[in-house]
Order: C-alpha cells, then structure tokens, then sequence
C-alpha cells in the first residue's frame, strides 16, 4: 500500500524550486496557485534567500503550492491518484495540502487557508519571544519530565529520540542549561512556538474562515495529525486542520496508523527528505521514495507503481462514522435501536453530562454496519458511535 506524504514548514531551501519551474506546465499552475495566495511565490522560491522564505506567512504558501502542482505532475489526472493511493498525511501545514490531495477542499481554498494560516501564525508569534528546540535522543519519559519541568510542550513528537520542544525563549533556555540525561538539544530556526497554546489566536482566525469552507468527505483515506486517526468526514477534516495549529504533532502515531493499514511504500511530495528520513528510522521494512525534483518524476512513477493498489475507499463499500461531539453518557434513540437503516439528520441517541443532553445526528444517513457502543456507556468526545453504509453507495 502506498501512502503519500507532505513535508511541514523548515523543508523549504533556497532556490529549491528552480528546476520545477522549468516545465511550463507546472510553471502555470504554480502561477495560479500564487496568484490565489496573493504572492510571488516563484520568486520565493528561486530568487529569495533562506531568512526571507523562513518567514511563515511565506513558507507555509510555498510549501503547500509546490505539494499540491508536484502531486499534479505524478498523478497528471486526478483520478488516477485515488486508484493508487491507499492514505494521505501531512506535517503540520503538510496538512492543508493533504486534505486538498485527498479532495476534502480544493486547491484555490487550501491557498487562501493557508495564507492566512501563515500570516495568522505569525502574528501571533510575533506577541511574544518563543521558539522551538528539538530533543534527540534520552529516555523518552526522561525527555517529556524536563519538558513538563520547564513548562514547554512536546510541539513535535515524530517517533523514537525525536522529541520538538516549544515555549518561551526563557523557557528553552531553562531546558538548555538542564537538559535531560543522553540528550542533545539543536534550537530549530522557526519564528515561534507552533503547535502550542501561543497560537491560539491563530485558530480563533482559521476557524472563523473555516466556517465558510465547504468540504467533501476524503477520496483517499487521511491521516490525522492530532491522534493518527484516519478521518473519514470533510468537515471534521478541516475541525481538526484549524485546532491541530495549537495542538501538538503526532507524526509518531501517524506513523503507526501507516503501518497499521499495511503500508508498504511512502512518498513524500518535494520538498521531500524530512519525513521520509523519519520514516526509514521509524518504520523498518518500508520502502521511502522523496520526490525531490523533476528528474526523478519517472522514478516515482515507477515506486507509484510498485506500491500503489486502490485504497480502501475506492475498492469497498464506503462508509461513515458517527461520533460523540461531548464527554458523557451515552443514550440510544428508540428509533434508532435496532434500525436496520436510518434516514438523514435522523437523531441516534444523546450524550448526557452533568450540565446538559446534546442531541447527536446521522447527518448522511445509511445502512447500518456496526453499532460501537451499547446504551448507558460512557463516551469521550469524538469517540466512534457508530459506523453507517451510505445509502445508494455501490459495494
């Protein structure tokens, strides 16, 4: 099984895009896609040296632009990807593009997200001083105390000894001068404590913009971030692209969800080197492929071919997941107990709290496959309740 990956914000390099745009196809379509942005992203690109494109409200674009005509220069018609392709995931602003890859929202509105992810995150930085360091190597447990001890969060955890800590630039120079035993510590060159509580402001402005995105659900099967879960509903996709800005990177357990879905190769979209290099550490046995530049187009084809199979969306019947929107207890509907089929917005039951009963609906509706709770348990919120067979999907 192939899974397609996309690289997060520091990737970027000076002048990385040079050989791409070369090819006057993806010249236009990279135009485009800088034009959405509202940014000279080619000059970026090419031309801008490495503090300028450091700049988040600069780097994210650029990044997210140069996946998304890449993917498009691999998988020239689109539908080819979603019979090769058996899971998307992405870094951190690796998302946005993983979510448009996947068909969950466009590549105009993954543009305009991400610009305004980037000038968002930045400004928010730009309150105050904080950074990012990452951790290698010490004892797992060791590393996250001293992180716990000096008040910053594991921002980043992208697998075994490899550990981004985020703060205050006090904070970290706390952690530098008592640093966990058998670590080494390297300040990461960003603009500030991404994936952290500083970067709330940022998700109150993504998520007053997301409100009027619309989504489809994934073509291909997305990976998310936050917990490793594969996310089959649009909207909860893009709920989670906006809140996962200040919460912490699990690529640890994207990691494991890859390897629980049987992944045999992953392909990273340029520019590619970051998670691949994670992945041969992390994930024995798997074949990587970065995609670096134009040149190695006819290579990747070929790993495409080697590892591709139609994903699991493509190939059985689809199917939609119920899930609890708050922590309680869960009540079964009487009309939707024993329910062969239910209808659209038809309500399953409700999760009680001490302070109220929030009603939850089968927005699609459908055949019923698996009820994964029973009446009177205990739920967490977005806990799967039930998983439904879309009615009129073909098996």
């Amino acid at each position: 099984m192939l899974v397609i990956v996309a690289p997060g914000q520091g990737a970027q390099t000076p002048g990385f895009l040079t050989p791409w745009l070369e090819d006057p196809t993806f010249a236009s379509r990279f135009e485009w896609l800088s034009t959405v942005a509202g940014l000279d992203l080619p000059h970026y690109g090419t031309e801008a040296d490495a503090e300028t494109i450091r700049r988040t409200e600069i780097a994210q674009p650029l990044l997210v632009a140069t996946g998304l005509v890449a993917a498009l220069e691999l998988f020239p018609h689109p539908t080819d990807a979603f019979q090769r392709v058996g899971a998307v995931a992405g870094h951190s602003v690796g998302e946005i593009g993983a979510a448009a890859g996947a068909r969950v929202i466009t590549a105009e509105q993954a543009m305009v997200l991400v610009r305004e992810r980037g000038a968002a995150m930045a400004a928010a930085a730009a309150r105050t001083p904080t950074g990012m360091t990452a951790v290698l190597g010490g004892d797992r447990e060791e590393v996250l105390a001293a992180l716990d001890r000096h008040g910053l969060t594991p921002a980043n955890d992208n697998g075994p000894g490899q550990v981004v800590a985020a703060g205050t630039m006090e904070q970290l120079a706390a952690l530098a001068e008592d640093p966990p035993a058998k670590a080494r510590l390297i300040p990461l060159s960003v603009a500030g404590a991404f994936h952290t509580t500083h970067m709330e402001p940022a998700v109150d402005r993504l998520a007053s913009l997301a409100r009027a995105v619309s989504t489809h659900d994934p073509r291909t099967a997305f990976i998310s971030n936050r917990d490793g879960q594969v996310v089959h509903d649009g909207r909860e996709v893009l709920r989670r692209l906006v809140g996962q800005i200040a919460a912490p990177v699990r690529w640890d357990l994207c990691m494991d969800a890859m390897l629980d879905l049987g992944v045999t190769g992953v392909l990273e979209m340029p520019p590619a080197g970051t998670l691949t290099g994670i992945a041969k550490r992390a994930m024995k046995g798997v074949d990587t492929f970065a995609l670096k530049t134009p040149d190695q187009l006819e290579e990747a084809r070929a790993f495409v071919d080697k590892h591709g199979e139609q994903s699991v969306i493509e190939t059985t019947p689809t199917w939609r997941m119920v899930v609890s929107p708050a922590k309680g207890t869960f009540h079964v509907s009487p009309d939707a107990s024993g329910a062969e089929t239910l209808a659209p917005g038809c309500t399953i039951g409700e999760v009680a709290s001490l302070r109220d009963r929030t009603s939850v609906a089968a927005l699609h509706g459908g055949q019923v496959v698996e009820w994964l709770v029973e009446d009177g348990d205990l739920v967490s919120p977005g806990q799967p309740l039930l998983r439904l067979h879309p009615a009129g999907a073909h098996s």
